[in-house]
């Protein structure tokens, strides 16, 4: 983003830039990359934090940037921190700021915007989305802050191995600089410090709180937990489960996920299934911590027993896949809507047969366009509950869902 050419290097090149939000993990570089910006444009710079901060901080601070601003030059930057913690009022106290250019607004998220941002607010800024730093920019970063870090460069460091701290970072540059703090505190007052991975593993099991409040291998766990459900191990669920809660992670993250993993790989084998990991994500909303465990733990255990089937997951991936090969294929005149005289003159819905009319609520006619009148999406799997639909639907359609 920042490189030769790069888009938002072009709009700092140019002394101006358009109000943003940053989206990535902890520990990427969201507010230095603000923090950078803002000296470069040597424009006034206000940081707010949402989980601190009031419309009424916002408000002071809008007013404050827009009477500190002169003609002709950049807007005062505003960063917030963890926008994605400001309510609806709370963002809609800052739509006419941004509108009217009063302040440029850099927003730092590390939850999906589309779900936490409001849409008036989206609409007004570009999204960049960061990566977790890979392992050569975090090797980078462990080898200048033992050479140029006015502490640490007096130690004599030697980083002989770096492969457990980059695997408990987990991409996470402020944790690997945390880590790094540690192991180095761990020598006491030697003068010469030597890291292997040996010294780093034993370092952190002595001090776990030091790596694991903000989940330790947060993206490792969280997978070993759905595939754990998926594969049917309650067991292996309930123990991953432990590790997250144990580790400090977000409930409602842990709850989001039993509710994906109850559509994707239960789904149709136990419908009863979304509808219990839907009530466990309300429970733990409602309750908290520490009594939200238990409902967390019933849905994971509830899940991991039921049976399995990701024939609604495949279907609309294939569905999906069909749509964008075949185009807008038109829908059939004898299912459109005819709401004028006009559309009925035209044949709209010309034809339609409805099916409560007929015995049993059904009667065959034609709901696909034309020319994918004989694809076949959706195939029932091999469970008692998919069974049953499936031949539900050979004594209605026949041929068209015998597999």
């Amino acid at each position: 983003m920042v490189g030769e050419g790069a888009v938002l290097r072009r709009m700092i090149d140019a002394g101006r830039i358009s109000s943003f939000i940053l989206w990535g993990p902890p520990g990427v570089g969201k507010t230095t990359l603000a923090q950078i910006i803002a000296n470069r444009l040597q424009t006034p710079f206000y940081t707010l934090s949402a989980v601190t901060s009031g419309v009424k901080d916002v408000r002071e601070v809008i007013d404050k940037a827009g009477k500190n601003r002169f003609f002709n030059e950049a807007s005062p930057i505003l960063f917030i921190d963890e926008i994605h913690r400001f309510s609806k009022s709370q963002q809609d106290s800052l739509l006419g700021a941004v509108e009217r250019g009063t302040v440029t607004l850099i927003g730092a998220t590390t939850e999906n915007p589309s779900f936490e941002v409001i849409r008036p607010l989206l609409s007004r800024c570009q999204l960049y989305v960061l990566r977790s730093l890979d392992k050569d920019d975090l090797e980078g970063l462990l080898r200048r802050a033992v050479t140029q870090d006015v502490v640490l460069r007096e130690r004599k460091i030697e980083l002989r191995e770096t492969t457990a701290m980059l695997r408990y970072c987990g991409g996470d540059a402020r944790k690997l600089l945390n880590i790094l703090e540690l192991v180095v505190e761990s020598f006491g007052r030697e003068s010469e410090v030597v890291i292997t991975d040996e010294v780093v593993v034993r370092s952190l099991q002595q001090n776990p709180l030091a790596y694991d409040k903000d989940g330790e291998m947060h993206y490792d766990i969280i997978s070993a937990f759905i595939k754990s459900i998926r594969g049917s191990d309650p067991d292996a669920a309930i123990y991953w489960l432990a590790r997250m809660i144990e580790g400090g992670e977000d409930p409602k993250f842990i709850a989001r996920r039993l509710v994906i993993s109850a559509a994707e790989d239960i789904g149709l084998a136990n419908p009863n299934a979304l509808l219990l990991a839907n009530a466990a994500f309300d429970a733990v909303q409602k309750i908290g911590w520490p009594e939200g465990r238990i409902p967390l733990a019933e849905a994971t255990v509830y899940l991991a027993t039921s049976p399995k089937s990701n024939s609604a997951y495949l279907a609309i991936d294939t569905a999906l896949e069909l749509v964008r090969s075949t185009g807008n294929e038109p829908v059939p005149l004898h299912i459109r809507n005819a709401p004028t005289k006009l559309m009925k003159d035209l044949g709209y819905n010309d034809g339609y047969k409805y099916p409560h009319d007929y015995p049993g609520h059904f009667t065959p006619q034609q709901y696909m366009p034309d020319n994918l009148v004989s694809e076949r999406i959706w195939h029932g799997q091999n469970s008692p509950a998919e069974e049953k639909l499936r031949q539900r639907m050979v004594d209605w359609w026949g041929e068209r869902y015998k597999d």
